[in-house]
């Protein structure tokens, strides 16, 4: 059994390369591509690897593509299990123009997954019967409104502790069915509570109102190159974010919740929770395309914080 289990609905393979100036409609010439394993529980999953957890992450795959995820989550040494999907899995593009370090980020549109395919996904989670279950990423339209719903009703009284790090209306479906820790953003927190936007001084305030309305137990709010901060029914916690050459920000949102749920399991307390987790984050920010942190990053960062 897996203390720790990574959910991914949507996951990608990620192909990063580069090039030197973009004009429109001239051949662009790039460099030779890299390919990452990506999602958001994948890369959760790899970030608490790098920290010396474990966790077992499970994904759908589908086609070629899917062959090739499931090559590149082998060679990053997780656990995983998958379901055969009969849609091809994704694939996302991200190149960085050389002459201005400007970085393009195509994300592909969710293939659909069979509510089957789903729920052979659900079988194989229940069976870890995990303490921590990680659902992080993008969610297929035709099952946001159903996914977070049907893990409660599959756990049932000995549901794990639920992190959840997406957004749109399937992180309010998450919160309506019992997710233990969020991770919204502002502009995702004021949505909640039905706000156009949330000042600074109204962030704390909102984050009190979801853990009292839907008894969610942390609510971290990610506060992008300040920093975040933590709230739960009894403390307040704010780091902020370190000073650091940033290369790419993709993969820093996953990272910063793999260093948390690292933490988590760790037990320990909210203060250093908050603050791997914004040392992870920051430390993916000093590498290139898609490949996350690098643990001695991310130790060397929480210790300055």
């Amino acid at each position: 059994m897996s203390q720790i289990v990574t959910l991914t609905i949507n996951p990608a393979v990620d192909k990063n390369t580069k090039f030197e100036g973009l004009v429109a409609e001239h051949k662009i010439r790039c460099e030779q591509p890299v390919y990452d394993a990506g999602g958001g529980g994948i890369n959760v999953s790899k970030a608490i690897h790098r920290l010396g957890g474990k966790s077992t992450a499970f994904f759908p795959a589908g086609g070629p593509i899917g062959d090739l995820l499931k090559d590149l989550v082998k060679k990053e040494g997780i656990v995983f299990d998958i379901v055969e999907s009969k849609a091809w899995t994704r694939e996302n593009f991200i190149a960085v123009d050389t002459n201005t370090n400007a970085q393009y980020r195509f994300g592909m549109p969710s293939p659909e997954l069979k509510l089957e395919e789903f729920e052979q996904i659900l079988e194989k989670v229940k069976k870890q019967n995990p303490q921590i279950l990680v659902v992080s990423g993008s969610l297929p339209e035709n099952l946001s409104s159903l996914i977070f719903k049907r893990i409660a009703e599959v756990f049932g009284e000995k549901k794990p502790k639920i992190v959840v790090d997406t957004s749109g209306d399937a992180l309010k479906f998450a919160l309506e069915n019992g997710a233990y820790l969020i991770k919204p953003n502002h502009k995702e927190l004021a949505k909640l509570l039905g706000l156009e936007k949330l000042e600074p001084n109204q962030v704390e305030s909102a984050a009190k109102t979801i853990i009292e309305k839907y008894n969610c137990q942390i609510v971290v709010v990610s506060l992008g190159p300040d920093g975040a901060m933590l709230f739960d029914k009894n403390n307040n916690y704010f780091v902020a974010a370190p000073e650091v050459e940033k290369k790419s920000t993709v993969g820093a949102g996953d990272s910063m919740v793999g260093g948390m749920v690292w933490a988590l399991s760790q037990n320990l307390p909210a203060s250093d929770v908050l603050k791997w987790g914004v040392a992870c984050g920051s430390a993916a920010t000093m590498n290139e395309g898609t490949q996350l942190f690098k643990k001695e990053d991310a130790r060397r960062l929480f210790e300055q914080l």
